[in-house]
């Protein structure tokens, strides 16, 4: 029996493609229907809800960008918090943070890896293990910039996580990073 998500089960969809016979064109018409219809989406996103003029970029509303940033900064924290717990490589980050961030997060798990291997203290073990975002507050203090903060909480304490997101060329930049 076919498994049916239960989005496929609310439209009344139940049999799956391979029990209907797979056929190449339906597909890429049904894949091209969709493709259209998320760029009229788009463009009803433009100003004000009307189609942009051929050649300019469709802007985000500014709750559509709140949510990204907040997503971003939620990300981009539970990443951060692996890497120094040594369990994700920091060169993950370096799309999204810029090179004194990722060099200042990397210099820390050093130096939290370096004290671990000399104490051999089991409480340094359990550092920055199990990380959990709880909660992401984000505040726009300019076009293009917002400030975030976090609070995470792993199996020894919970820690407060600032960062300063900046837009550059339709891509978020982390410019700052500050763990407690």
């Amino acid at each position: 029996m076919p498994a049916v998500t239960p989005i496929r089960a609310l439209q009344g969809r139940t049999e799956s493609k391979a029990d209907k016979g797979f056929d190449p064109r339906a597909a890429s018409q049904e894949t091209l229907g969709q493709s259209q219809l998320r760029q009229g989406q788009l463009r009803a996103l433009g100003q004000g809800g009307q189609a942009p003029r051929s050649g300019e970029p469709v802007q985000l509303r500014a709750a559509d960008e709140e949510a990204e940033v907040r997503a971003l900064t939620r990300g981009t924290v539970q990443a951060a918090m692996e890497v120094l717990a040594g369990i994700r490589p920091v060169h993950q980050l370096a799309r999204r943070l810029d090179p004194r961030c990722l060099a200042a997060l990397q210099h820390r798990a050093a130096l939290i890896r370096r004290e671990i291997t000399r104490t051999g203290n089991p409480a340094l073990g359990r550092l920055h293990r199990n990380s959990v975002v709880r909660s992401v507050r984000i505040c726009e203090v300019a076009e293009g910039t917002y400030e975030a903060s976090a609070v995470v909480v792993d199996d020894v304490r919970a820690r407060a996580v600032a960062i300063r997101l900046e837009r550059s060329k339709q891509v978020w930049r982390v410019t700052e990073l500050v763990i407690g």
